[in-house]
């Protein structure tokens, strides 16, 4: 008949926080397939096809040469790679949860917890399928050395919090404009197989190249993971602070129009479409 409430302090609230994401990120990871095993061998195959592919072209129309000297098929993975990572972030958070998803109904459930979930899940996913793929060829086909590992892995999770950034943008816009943002992350995600920059090095460019590639964050952090990759090349005209910046930007932007679109968004919206 009598009870005491407490007031959970900011600690426990945070560790509660972190079990409600936990379970949602295993949700998201579970959603791409009933098999985990089998969502990840999806992503594993999607990597290696297109790793193939993009040797075979190189190989094929002769472009080795534009390689850093090295391990050219390292060379090709690392743009895959980084490519694979941020474009899986930009349609894993475009195509999170909003804030009237059915699942808002549950009490501890939040658009918060629903971005940070596949954003984490996607980055799960590809940094288990890049050290699979890894070890794989370091132990059947030739030692993998990067030489400096942990800056060129710092320069992944720049390419995924810029795909973070840029996903987050499009979630704000999608209530408003459901159609439009379909249009624009298929087109954005497309358009990267170019603007990227992961055929080329941006050393190698002529100065009115370079302008028509230097806006994307993606295009600096695969140049300078490649700095960071090899020994032998040093960038130039790229920079990972601008890309830092450049995300940093696209995030707090995100933030403040997904609280805006939050307290707006209705579900009749979509029945109104």
């Amino acid at each position: 008949m009598f009870y005491q409430t407490t007031k959970p302090s900011a600690f426990s609230g945070f560790l509660s926080m972190c079990e409600v994401v936990f379970h949602s990120i295993v949700r998201s990871v579970r959603s791409k397939h009933n098999n985990a095993f089998m969502a990840l061998g999806l992503n594993l195959l999607q990597t290696i096809l297109m790793v193939a592919a993009f040797y075979v072209m190189f190989s094929v129309l002769n472009m080795r040469g534009s390689g850093v000297r090295g391990d050219f098929l390292l060379y090709v993975m690392s743009g895959i790679f980084l490519f694979i990572t941020h474009t899986k972030a930009v349609g894993a958070v475009a195509g999170a949860e909003g804030p009237s998803s059915p699942m808002m109904q549950h009490a501890p459930m939040n658009t918060m917890v629903a971005i940070l979930s596949a954003a984490i899940g996607s980055l799960y996913i590809q940094v288990l399928s890049l050290f699979i793929i890894l070890f794989a060829y370091h132990v059947a086909i030739t030692p993998v050395h990067i030489e400096e590992p942990i800056p060129a892995f710092g320069m992944l999770l720049l390419s995924w919090i810029s795909g973070v950034g840029v996903g987050l943008i499009l979630l704000v816009i999608k209530p408003w404009a459901p159609n439009f943002v379909s249009i624009v992350t298929t087109v954005y995600q497309r358009a990267n197989m170019i603007a990227s920059g992961k055929m080329f090095l941006a050393n190698m460019l002529p100065s009115y190249m370079l302008s028509m590639f230097d806006w994307n964050p993606l295009f600096h952090c695969i140049d300078q993971a490649r700095g960071y990759i090899f020994i032998n090349y040093n960038p130039h005209n790229s920079s990972w602070e601008y890309a830092a910046w450049v995300s940093l930007i696209l995030i707090m932007i995100g933030l403040m129009g997904e609280f805006y679109t939050r307290r707006h968004v209705s579900a009749s919206w979509s029945s109104r479409r």
